[in-house]
């Protein structure tokens, strides 16, 4: 029998993600309150130079350039991150060949590998996307590792019973098992990758949401910084209840519920 959508509590999702939204403004304002407008601006001053920064242009423009390089290092370190995984965690040579390696990126600075890469390449977009790949490609590589180990082996003899080809079994065997531990490294790549591409704009580009949150903080305009950080984060919170959840959900669906 399946819970209650409303949980224990009676509150549908909608109703406790909208008291939850509320309750993020309520403190925003009595933290504008105590703090004065200077260094904590009320938010309907911050929506309002939201709304003046859409009508010239300006916010689409950064938030467009940022979400570009988003996706771009986020298909990178999925896609290398994904077949790294599954190579370390079905082979055992592969993964001693390999482990030191993963190790050594989990371990580096962020901070260290974008300068590297601005040095080593130069003050470019795919400098700055190679960057945010490789800060997130072990962590990917770790999750499908494990969900490589964890793959339950009868479903592998099964198919070489009925003689499934290669990419027959990666489609209907291997994917379907490791499909929690992809959606579980996307939700977790997402959340990391757009963070640390801020930084990147904020060191060495001439645009995007960082760029612009390092112009206002040099004349401490708060309310800008706080303006362009809360339009990203609208659209993180959009993409991760749109996208990220129902494609988590169905990433379970193949998987028995418990009596």
């Amino acid at each position: 029998m399946e819970p209650d959508a409303t949980g224990t509590s009676g509150l549908s999702p909608r109703t406790a993600r909208a008291i939850s939204i509320a309750g993020f403004f309520a403190l925003w304002w009595l933290a504008s309150l105590a703090m004065g407008p200077r260094l904590c601006p009320d938010p309907l001053s911050v929506i309002a130079f939201l709304g003046k920064e859409t009508v010239s242009g300006e916010l689409p423009y950064h938030l467009a350039i940022t979400l570009a390089r988003v996706a771009a290092a986020f298909v990178i370190a999925m896609a290398i991150g994904t077949a790294t995984g599954l190579f370390m965690g079905r082979s055992t040579a592969g993964n001693l060949l390999l482990e030191p390696w993963i190790i050594l990126l989990l371990n580096a600075p962020a901070l260290v590998i974008i300068v590297l890469a601005y040095i080593w390449i130069g003050l470019v977009d795919s400098a700055a996307i190679l960057a945010v790949a490789l800060n997130k490609i072990p962590n990917v590589a770790v999750t499908i590792r494990e969900g490589a180990r964890a793959m339950n082996p009868d479903y592998f003899e099964m198919a070489r019973v009925f003689r499934f080809s290669r990419t027959r079994t990666l489609r209907h065997v291997t994917l379907p098992q490791l499909q929690p531990y992809i959606a579980a490294a996307a939700r977790s790549g997402l959340a990391l990758i757009w963070k640390i591409v801020l930084v990147v704009e904020l060191l060495g580009r001439p645009n995007g949401v960082g760029f612009q949150i390092h112009l206002y903080f040099q004349t401490f305009d708060v309310r800008a910084i706080l303006a362009y950080t809360i339009a990203f984060a609208a659209i993180m919170l959009a993409i991760e209840y749109l996208v990220v959840q129902p494609v988590e959900k169905r990433a379970y669906r193949w998987r028995p519920r418990p009596a």
